[in-house]
C-alpha cells in the first residue's frame, strides 16, 4: 500500500490535482485525501479549489456535484458505479408533479440527488444545515426532499412550519431502529450515543447528539464522554478511531457498499488517465447551480 499511495502523491502534483473524500470511504483512502468530509464540507472544498483536477472519492452524486460548482475544471470518479439508493427514489416527473399539487410551495433538495432533481429545485440543503436553510425561508410551508426522515427531523426542529416531505429514505439508515437504541444502551451505558438526522426520527429524538458525519467529529472532541455508540454508516467509526484513538466506538454493521466501490487502486487509475470523467448537461447544470449559490447565500 505505501508504494500505491506514493505513486498516487506523485500523480497528484504532476496533475495539480486534489482527491475529496467522504468520511463513509475506505479508511486507506484517508492516507491520499486532501480533505475528508460531510457533503456540505465537500461541497465548500470543490467549489473553492484552485486544483485543475478533481478526484471525488465518494458517490456519484457528489462527484456530479463537484462538476456543477467547477464546470471549468475536470471532475472524475474512481468507480462511476457508485450511486445511491436515496437519490435514485426521486425522478423529474415526480417532483414535478408533486409542484404542481403544492403551487408556490418552495422545494429544499437535500444533496444527496441527482443533478436533474437539483435543477427542479428552489435551494439545496445538508444534514448539517438542513434546519437552518428551512428557517431562513419566509413561506410557512416547504417541501423537502427526498429523505422523509431528514424531513422528520426538520419538522421537529421548526414546529410553526409545514414540511411537506418525499417518501424516499437512506436504506443504510432506515435501518437503525428504536430497539437498537435501547439495547445499545444497555450494553454500553456509559457511551454516548450520536446519530445521523438520515435516521428514523425515533432514533434520532432518542440520541444524545444527531448530527451530520463532520459535526460528529467535533462532537467527540468536545465531550468528555470515552465511549461512544455512532448511529450512521458504520464506516464512520474508522474514520472517529482514526481522529480519536483514545476513545472506544461501537456501531451497528450498517454498511453503504456504493461508498466502498472506490479504492486505492482506482483512485490510482482515474488518475491516470484522467477518467471516468463525471459531467453536467450545461443547461441542467446551471440551474442546479442557482439552487447551490442560494444555499451558499443563506
Amino acid at each position: 500500500m505505501e508504494n500505491l499511495v506514493a505513486e498516487i502523491s506523485r500523480l497528484k502534483q504532476e496533475k495539480n490535482a486534489i482527491i475529496l473524500s467522504h468520511n463513509y470511504q475506505r479508511t486507506e483512502i484517508f492516507e491520499v485525501a486532501d480533505f475528508i468530509g460531510d457533503s456540505l464540507g465537500l461541497c465548500q472544498e470543490a467549489k473553492t479549489t484552485k486544483a485543475d483536477l478533481i478526484v471525488f472519492s465518494g458517490v456519484h452524486f457528489m462527484a456530479e456535484s463537484a462538476a456543477i460548482l467547477n464546470p471549468d475544471k475536470k471532475v472524475v470518479i474512481p468507480d462511476p458505479e457508485a450511486g445511491c439508493a436515496m437519490a435514485d427514489m426521486i425522478d423529474v416527473e415526480g417532483l414535478l408533479a408533486m409542484k404542481a399539487k403544492y403551487p408556490g410551495v418552495p422545494v429544499v433538495m437535500y444533496v444527496n440527488s441527482t443533478a436533474e432533481i437539483k435543477a427542479e429545485s428552489d435551494v439545496l440543503c445538508t444534514s448539517a444545515n438542513a434546519v437552518k436553510v428551512v428557517q431562513s425561508l419566509s413561506e410557512k410551508r416547504v417541501i423537502c426532499a427526498p429523505d422523509k426522515n431528514l424531513a422528520d427531523f426538520i419538522q421537529s426542529k421548526i414546529p410553526d412550519k409545514e414540511i411537506i416531505p418525499w417518501d424516499g429514505y437512506c436504506p443504510i439508515h432506515q435501518r437503525l431502529n428504536l430497539d437498537y437504541v435501547k439495547q445499545a444502551r444497555k450494553r454500553h451505558p456509559k457511551a454516548k450515543i450520536i446519530a445521523h438526522p438520515e435516521c428514523p426520527l425515533e432514533v434520532s429524538e432518542a440520541a444524545d447528539y444527531c448530527l451530520s458525519t463532520s459535526k460528529m467529529v467535533e462532537a467527540v472532541k468536545n465531550d468528555p464522554a470515552k465511549e461512544f455508540i455512532v448511529m450512521t454508516e458504520c464506516g464512520m467509526i474508522k474514520r472517529l478511531q482514526k481522529v480519536f484513538p483514545d476513545r472506544k466506538f461501537y456501531t451497528l454493521c450498517s454498511m453503504c457498499f456504493d461508498m466502498k466501490k472506490n479504492t486505492l487502486e482506482k483512485i490510482r487509475d482515474c488518475l491516470v488517465n484522467e477518467k471516468p470523467v463525471v459531467s453536467v448537461d450545461p443547461a441542467v447544470s446551471g440551474k442546479a447551480l442557482q439552487a447551490f449559490e442560494r444555499m451558499f447565500n443563506i
